[in-house]
Formats: structure tokens, sequence, C-alpha cells
């Protein structure tokens, strides 16, 4: 199952909380999985923080064009408590 990610929320260091389309909510570290050149500049947090939602690709991206699957980050994502 595909679910789109259609809100994200930058928490700390890399963790993000995402809201996927099916309403849960859940939080994605991303440290370890900042690799390859074009996830170098995101190992800047400042950088890291300009995360935003591409509504074409129903995930999260950066203004480099780096982005992360959505099937992935629900699947290595824990479920935040409210």
């Amino acid at each position: 199952m595909l679910l789109d990610v259609i809100e994200v929320v930058y928490v700390s260091g890399y963790k993000l909380m995402l809201t996927f389309e099916n309403g849960e909510k859940k939080i994605v570290d991303l440290k370890d999985r900042l690799i390859g050149p074009i996830c170098e500049p995101l190992k800047d947090v400042s950088y890291f923080k300009k995360v935003f939602i591409d509504k074409e690709l129903g995930t999260i991206a950066w203004p480099n064009g780096a982005d992360k699957a959505p099937e992935v980050l629900y699947e290595i994502g824990q479920t935040a408590s409210l």
C-alpha cells in the first residue's frame, strides 16, 4: 500500500514527524539515511530543516532535488504518540 505524505514537521536533529494520507503520524529519523552526493547538503541541519512536501511525488523533498520514498518513510517511521 502506497501512502502519500501530506504533512511534515521538523522535530529535532534529523527527525521529522510525518502525517500520511491515512491520518497516521510517524516520527522518522533520517540521520543514518543521508547517503550519497544528493544528501550531502542535508547533513547540515539548517538545510535539512528546509524539507517540504512535494505534492506531485507525494513525499518529502528538499530544494536541491533530494527526496525520500514514502513507502520507506512509512516502514521506518515510529508511530507518534500524541
